[in-house]
C-alpha cells in the first residue's frame, strides 16, 4: 500500500505516515513497543487518532497487537522474509514479463530515465546507498504499474508493499550491492525496451534471487553478532 504524504488527510493519516517511515527506513527498530503516550506527544495529537494510525499499519502488517503487551513493531525473522522473498521472485517475474508487452516506449524511456536520477544519487552518496523513495520514485512499483495487471499491482502494492520496503532499505546500505543493483536494473529495461519478456523476467527473478543472498549475509552477520 502506498503511504503517500497526505495533504489534506486527517492526524491519524499523518501519523500512520510518519509511523510507516520510521519503521520502513528502522527509525523504529522491529520489535519496538511503541507506546501511544508518548507518540501522541511526539505527534502532537490525541491518542484517539494515534490508535486509528497503529491500527492502519496493523492491516498493512508494520506493527503487531500482542495481547497483554501492546504494540510493537513487526519483526521480519528469516522464515517470514524467505516466504516474502520467494512470493516476491514469482510476482515480480511475472509483471516484468508482462510489462514487455505492456508498458509503451515512452514509459520505457521514463523507467531509463529514472535509473538516470538513481544513477545520480548514488554519486551523492558515495557509492554507498541505493534507496528508492516509494511510488513514482520505486523502479520495481513502474513496472508493477507498467504490467497494468490489477491482481499484481492490488498483491505488489498492498500489505506486501511497505514490507519490502523494509527489506530493501536494509540492503540499500549494503555499498557491495549498490552498483551490482543499479546495473541489474539497466539490464532489465533493456530487456523491456526489446520487448523480451522471457529475459526480462530471468533478469527479474534473478536480480530479487540476489537481493535476498545480501539479507541473508546480513542476517548471518548479525547473528553471529548477538
Amino acid at each position: 500500500m502506498l503511504l503517500k504524504v497526505p495533504e489534506q488527510g486527517t492526524l491519524a493519516d499523518v501519523a500512520a505516515h510518519r509511523l510507516a517511515h520510521s519503521i520502513v527506513t528502522g527509525e523504529l527498530a522491529q520489535g519496538q513497543k511503541l507506546n501511544e503516550a508518548e507518540l501522541a506527544e511526539s505527534f502532537g495529537m490525541g491518542r484517539g487518532p494515534l490508535r486509528e494510525a497503529l491500527r492502519h499499519l496493523e492491516g498493512m502488517r508494520l506493527v503487531k497487537r500482542i495481547p497483554n503487551v501492546g504494540a510493537r513493531v513487526v519483526v521480519l525473522d528469516r522464515k517470514t522474509l524467505s516466504d516474502l522473498y520467494a512470493v516476491r521472485e514469482a510476482l515480480e517475474g511475472m509483471a516484468c514479463r508482462i510489462a514487455a508487452v505492456q508498458m509503451t516506449d515512452d514509459e520505457i524511456a521514463q523507467l531509463s530515465a529514472l535509473l538516470d536520477s538513481h544513477e545520480e544519487q548514488i554519486k551523492q552518496d558515495g557509492g554507498k546507498v541505493y534507496s528508492q523513495s516509494e511510488g513514482d520514485l520505486d523502479f520495481h512499483y513502474q513496472i508493477v504499474r507498467g504490467s497494468r495487471n490489477e491482481m499484481l499491482m492490488h498483491l505488489l502494492g498492498s500489505e506486501q508493499y511497505q514490507l519490502l520496503r523494509m527489506c530493501r532499505y536494509r540492503t540499500s546500505r549494503n555499498a557491495q550491492r549498490t552498483r551490482p543493483a543499479l546495473l541489474q536494473h539497466r539490464q532489465i529495461v533493456d530487456a523491456l525496451a526489446h520487448r523480451d519478456g522471457e529475459l526480462a523476467e530471468l533478469l527479474m527473478r534473478r536480480h530479487i534471487q540476489g537481493a535476498w543472498r545480501s539479507i541473508s549475509e546480513m542476517i548471518d552477520k548479525e547473528e553471529e553478532a548477538a
